[in-house]
């Protein structure tokens, strides 16, 4: 699965992992996660991720 970066603060998200804290399992593709997801570091809207 492709790991996403936070162009903002430098975040990885990485599907294998999901953002337990905010509710996303493991296993959810970053096109997946909730239109509300933001960077659990800086706020960022997914719009402000690129791939790695």
């Amino acid at each position: 699965m492709q790991q996403w970066k936070c162009t903002v603060c430098g975040y990885v998200y990485d599907p294998v992992e999901g953002d337990a804290d905010n509710g996303v399992p493991p296993g959810t593709p970053f096109e997946e996660l909730p239109d509300g997801w933001a960077c659990p570091i800086c706020g960022a809207g997914k719009d402000l991720f690129e791939k790695i």
